[in-house]
């Protein structure tokens, strides 16, 4: 008889307010991707160099290629066979298997899963929909204790992005309510536009991978969009993860998020090539098989991922936080930057339907790893926290937009914060991690989306346009800037940011806050970028120190 044991970091709680709803159909097909150990470093090696390749100047690093990474991180073909004999004994098919990214995909009746994954499954109903719910630890074989360090899939709740917030018109173009192109907010935060004597910068010869769970867009779309800013139309492709896909259908769906996102990164540059990787939005599984996709895709090779997904760091299990830490880290030493959004609803980090009365911070946004996106709003020519100042109304789920921000309870100060002056926390009193890490305009994006168009913005908009920012820069230095936090926070004074002094992320009437101010806050972070003196201080000699946090 098979002896299970706890999978450490795998207890889940439930979603807030959820409501049970009845059994899971075992019969149901389903799949689980199974991580494992790496084969021969420890884990924390992989964070380790990702920390030590950022103290390096720019052109002096040497990033890895994906076989070193293979070889020198990659599971154990040991480790895989032995998770593929176990799964096959319990009728289970292996669809997928990674050395690199350290998985198996197997799939097969809901019921087969949990003879061989033992865990707490049943439906349930919440404010975001019925899904299918986990409570308490996954069970692994005894023998498979060391080498199993993840299990996803049994828990389908969907990670949040904020609904988009659009008025509708029908097409008429940019200008007045109907906001305006990224260009705009590229030209207000000094993205450079030519370098070494006149050579144009537009994300020529980069990828700027996208991460999309739900929604499409339409090529037809992009071509008035493109044609109506007078920029030229970028080339756009979708990738499809774990069967899902480019699937349009109303402007009132996530479209209008998708079409954001490849909008504003397309206005600012479009000479690179945007990938669109749609995957399910099935909770922890989803995600992260569409970013170790966009991680590890050496067909595209993109150098630059753009996140606007999200939830709160404490809805996430240790296991989850660990693995996407991992991909962090494999992107970090592939020269790979990630740029993710902070949230849209301050400290709150929920909408006002799914809001449980507590203090968050966003996740992913919150790991040391990734440069986490903040948002501002302009009045009277200068940048405040975006805040529109309305209460949360229970009653019909809206009000309470403003910049997410605060302090992880869960990760600790990284090394290139420590000298930030970063707040206790609201929640716990004590120190942790500060989001965002720089921020810009969330408001007054023109765009396109299924023959409509308006205003829209939130930080989700932030994410994309940083991202086209990376490319630029990566354009301009002939070479991948990578994880960029621990620069950004060495050069500060050096002019490459402009502090954000006035505003709070406290949702009127709901929830306490933080308050923008000098120096480093947690509403918009070290303030907003100057794009140009970012790239003059990328090709200075390097100044500060980043060190891996133990």
């Amino acid at each position: 008889m098979v002896a299970y044991h706890p999978l450490p970091g795998s207890r889940r709680e439930l979603l807030p307010h959820s409501r049970l709803a009845g059994p899971v159909d075992v019969a149901e097909l389903a799949s689980l991707t199974i991580r494992v150990r790496p084969g021969r470093a420890a884990p924390m090696d992989l964070v380790k160099l990702a920390y030590d390749l950022a103290q390096q100047p720019l052109s002096e690093r040497k990033y890895l290629t994906r076989a070193e990474l293979e070889q020198q991180h990659g599971a154990s073909k040991n480790d895989l066979d032995r998770v593929e004999h176990y799964v096959q004994q319990h009728n289970l098919m292996v669809t997928y298997r990674s050395a690199v990214e350290r998985s198996i995909v197997v799939r097969g009746k809901l019921g087969d899963l949990l003879n061989a994954f033992h865990a707490d499954v049943q439906m349930f109903h919440s404010a975001r929909g019925t899904y299918r719910g986990r409570t308490g630890e996954i069970g692994v074989p005894n023998d498979l204790q060391d080498i199993v360090t993840g299990v996803f899939g049994y828990d389908t709740r969907p990670k949040h992005r904020s609904p988009s917030r659009r008025k509708r018109w029908m097409a008429s173009g940019p200008g007045g309510s109907n906001g305006v192109a990224a260009t705009e907010f590229a030209k207000r935060y000094g993205f450079p536009t030519t370098h070494n004597g006149g050579k144009a910068l537009d994300g020529s010869g980069q990828t700027i991978a996208i991460l999309e769970l739900g929604g499409g867009f339409r090529q037809s779309d992009l071509q008035a969009y493109f044609h109506e800013i007078g920029v030229p139309s970028p080339q756009v492709i979708s990738v499809a993860v774990d069967r899902a896909g480019n699937q349009p259908t109303t402007s009132d769906s996530a479209d209008g998020e998708v079409m954001l996102d490849i909008e504003v990164a397309g206005a600012v540059a479009p000479g690179a090539k945007i990938a669109v990787y749609f995957a399910p939005n099935t909770g922890d599984k989803g995600f992260l098989d569409a970013l170790s996709a966009m991680v590890h895709d050496a067909q595209r090779d993109p150098s630059v991922i753009s996140i606007s997904w999200g939830s709160p760091e404490a809805t996430t299990d240790q296991q989850g936080l660990d693995a996407y830490h991992q991909v962090f880290a494999a992107a970090a030493v592939l020269g790979i930057t990630i740029c993710v959004a902070a949230g849209d609803h301050g400290t709150a980090d929920m909408d006002a339907a799914s809001w449980d009365g507590q203090i968050h911070v966003d996740h992913p946004a919150c790991d040391d790893l990734v440069l986490s996106c903040g948002g501002t709003q302009v009045e009277n020519g200068t940048d405040v926290v975006w805040n529109d100042g309305t209460s949360f109304n229970k009653a019909t789920g809206e009000g309470g937009w403003a910049g997410g921000g605060g302090i992880s309870t869960l990760f600790q100060v990284p090394s290139y914060q420590q000298g930030a002056q970063i707040p206790a926390s609201l929640v716990s009193g004590k120190g942790g991690r500060g989001v965002p890490d720089i921020a810009m305009s969330a408001t007054n994006y023109f765009v396109r989306v299924d023959s409509y168009e308006g205003a829209s913005g939130g930080t989700s908009a932030v994410a994309p346009l940083m991202a086209a920012l990376v490319v630029l820069l990566n354009q301009a230095t002939d070479h991948k800037v990578g994880f960029l936090n621990p620069f950004l926070y060495a050069n500060a004074a050096q002019g490459i940011v402009h502090g954000v002094t006035s505003g709070t992320n406290a949702i009127a009437g709901t929830v306490k806050g933080y308050d923008a101010g000098a120096g480093w806050n947690a509403c918009t972070g070290l303030g907003t970028p100057d794009g140009a003196a970012i790239l003059q201080a990328l090709q200075a000699p390097a100044t500060g120190q980043a060190k891996a946090v133990a």
